[in-house]
């Protein structure tokens, strides 16, 4: 019955008329204990129904073996991919994952990291929400050494490590790509400034304006929340601009996807007016006619190298202050949906 009083090594060593110390033994395979008393100790546990408190033996070792891990929301194909990669990666190496969403609020990231902190996780493996600015809400587990990885959104702090991919120069390919298919205004589509991945996105959009002499204004740019709705609101903008837009970089799949089909809703067609190019790689790209280009790049490749990371860290292999930065590849995926020129 789940009222009754949980089973302790005591109350074997009572019943077995031996002492604590050889029942913990014995329970734990220490080779000190003689075969037959180990198996008698193993035998009477299972008849008892005692269950061993790794969580109270692991902290007298001072490790949990557990990983905690902060992203921003989990209804996005891109975010569960990487805690997919990560989920391998830990398993793998026998630990056990706490995942919290911030759900895009740097107050509920704060609450997350504390109660990660007081369950005493091992590490802890986050992604950004959009309106963080600082990373005090770290600290203690700065201060106790406790390795922190940041990935995908990220922010510079001399004991962690970043891993992400140069989000500048995926966004200059994408809208250079845009450029030689013959656009001359170009709009792109964001989110608030805050985190390295739009702010660096934006950097790439304006880079390649510049090199190819097209003006940018301010107005060029529509921020939102990069929801599928940010996108049909984004259309209610666009279709208002004089002269109209002949190109779209937007900062993720989903909210481009739903550009695309509020534009197509209301007569325009794509790529032939408006060629679009997307971000991540999302399954959607692939779903919306015509199939939206996007830049690629492995959430679970990414979950991967950051639970590799701190592992090694935990495990003494290899310290996380050893690396700064970690880049990894992202490519344009060229489809129909910025093909003006077949």
């Amino acid at each position: 019955m789940s009222s009754e009083k949980e089973v302790t090594i005591y109350d074997i060593a009572e019943k077995l008329k031996i002492s604590p110390a050889t029942v913990s033994r014995g329970l734990q395979d220490h080779p000190a204990i003689s075969k037959k008393t180990k198996k008698k100790i193993q035998d009477f546990a299972e008849e008892i129904g005692y269950r061993s408190n790794h969580f109270a033996r692991n902290l007298r070792n001072q490790k949990t073996k557990t990983i905690g891990v902060i992203v921003p929301r989990l209804n996005s194909h891109f975010m569960s991919s990487m805690i997919a990669g990560v989920e391998h990666i830990a398993n793998a190496a026998g630990y056990n994952l706490i995942i919290s969403q911030s759900s895009e609020s740097t107050i509920k990231e704060s609450a997350s990291a504390k109660t990660m902190f007081n369950s005493r996780v091992d590490g802890l493996l986050v992604s950004l929400a959009y309106d963080t600015t600082s990373l005090k809400h770290f600290e203690s587990f700065f201060r106790r050494n406790s390795p922190v990885i940041f990935f995908d959104r990220v922010m510079d702090h001399k004991n962690s490590t970043s891993i992400l991919i140069d989000n500048r120069q995926s966004a200059y390919e994408a809208t250079k790509h845009l450029i030689e298919q013959g656009c001359k205004r170009i709009i792109h589509i964001t989110a608030p400034q805050q985190q390295n991945v739009y702010v660096d996105r934006l950097k790439g959009f304006k880079q390649a304006l510049a090199e190819n002499k097209l003006k940018f204004k301010e107005s060029d740019v529509i921020i939102g929340n990069l929801s599928m709705e940010a996108g049909i609101e984004a259309a209610e903008v666009i279709v208002k601009m004089n002269p109209m837009p002949d190109g779209v970089f937007v900062a993720n799949d989903n909210c481009a996807v739903g550009c695309m089909l509020a534009l197509k809703q209301k007569g325009i067609s794509i790529p032939q007016q408006i060629a679009f190019v997307g971000f991540n790689n999302d399954p959607v790209s692939e779903v919306i006619e015509p199939n939206l280009s996007t830049i690629k790049y492995s959430g679970y490749e990414m979950g991967e190298v950051a639970a590799r990371h701190l592992i090694s860290d935990l495990t003494g292999v290899s310290p996380i202050q050893k690396t700064n930065t970690i880049i990894l590849r992202s490519d344009l995926l060229v489809r129909a949906s910025s093909m003006k020129k077949i």
